[in-house]
């Protein structure tokens, strides 16, 4: 019995003598913290790395497409201007905003093509063809070649037509003995009305702060106050075809320094203008064969049709063989 006691004691002896041993394999089987820790920083670090280049691939991409858009922005834009600039010199009447056969901006051809229309329809006559191969566009201002926005009134647009001169033509008031004469406007402004003259008179205010511009028109002003006043300097005049005829009959007005003679195109409620209301037609037909038709053909003298036009096709001005 006591040998059988004592074997009980040393196995109890080495079950925890086994036990720590299979318990020091499992450890050393086991991986060490530091060893795990360094593990799972070594693949943070990795992803972060995968996750960076990607973002980088990504914006090149990105930039490389935006890039590319770029640039086919860029030449559409010059394709685009080349094709502008070739329009505007190509086809100036393509730019003309048209409403119903009416021309806004009319060039010198169109308007030369209209003055002529009305020339042999007011007067009832029709010229040869010789007689129209002495009206050349470049009788006839174009006031609205220039697309500056700045550029809102007529008083404006006469600046540029003088070009550097303007100052000394259009706004100074002082005489000069054999170079500015009193009562000899440099531009003469005709309209079919008087109420109309005032309005186009307040176009030329900034040129006529020193020189005042003088009124031709017979409501509310006596001729003896037109001649009183023409007898000083007068760059600018404006008024309506019967009164200028008249003072320029009595030699107070006078057209030595005329330059510009500017055709107001303005149409009345019921649809006339200067070159087709009846009675201020006959008139001014009557003042321009008198005093401005041959100082025309001579090249002494520019005339402005100033507004919208009939765009009149080339087909309207006929010529006799004659």
């Amino acid at each position: 019995m006591g040998s059988m006691k004592k074997k009980e004691q040393k196995q109890k002896q080495m079950l925890p003598e086994t036990a720590d041993k299979e318990h020091k394999k499992r450890l050393r089987l086991r991986p060490k913290k530091s060893e795990t820790i360094k593990k799972t920083k070594f693949k943070k670090i990795k992803t972060k790395e995968k996750k960076k280049k990607d973002l980088i691939n990504s914006r090149s991409e990105t930039e490389s497409k935006m890039n590319g858009k770029n640039e086919n922005l860029q030449t559409e834009k010059v394709g685009k201007k080349d094709s502008n600039k070739k329009r505007m010199k190509t086809k100036q009447v393509d730019e003309n905003r048209r409403n119903n056969g009416v021309v806004e901006r009319p060039t010198a051809a169109q308007q030369l093509r209209y003055f002529l229309h009305q020339y042999q329809s007011g007067n009832g006559i029709q010229l040869s063809s010789i007689e129209l191969e002495s009206f050349k566009d470049e009788l006839m201002l174009e006031l609205f070649q220039v697309t500056d926005q700045n550029i809102i009134s007529l008083g404006e647009y006469m600046k540029l037509a003088f070009g550097s001169s303007w100052k000394e033509v259009l706004y100074e008031k002082q005489l000069r003995e054999g170079k500015v004469d009193p009562g000899n406007p440099a531009v003469l402004v005709i309209s079919l009305s008087a109420l109309r003259s005032l309005e186009l008179l307040r176009e030329f205010r900034p040129l006529t702060k020193e020189c005042h511009a003088v009124k031709l028109f017979s409501k509310h002003i006596k001729i003896e106050e037109q001649v009183s006043s023409l007898k000083n300097r007068v760059n600018i005049a404006c008024g309506t075809p019967k009164r200028i005829k008249k003072l320029i009959d009595m030699e107070a007005l006078g057209l030595s320094r005329l330059a510009v003679i500017v055709l107001d195109m303005y149409t009345d409620v019921k649809g006339y203008s200067l070159l087709t209301l009846p009675q201020i037609r006959e008139e001014f037909w009557d003042l321009y064969k008198s005093y401005f038709h041959d100082q025309l053909l001579e090249g002494n003298l520019r005339i402005c049709l100033f507004g919208r036009i009939p765009d009149l096709p080339e087909a309207r001005i006929e010529a006799t063989d004659d």
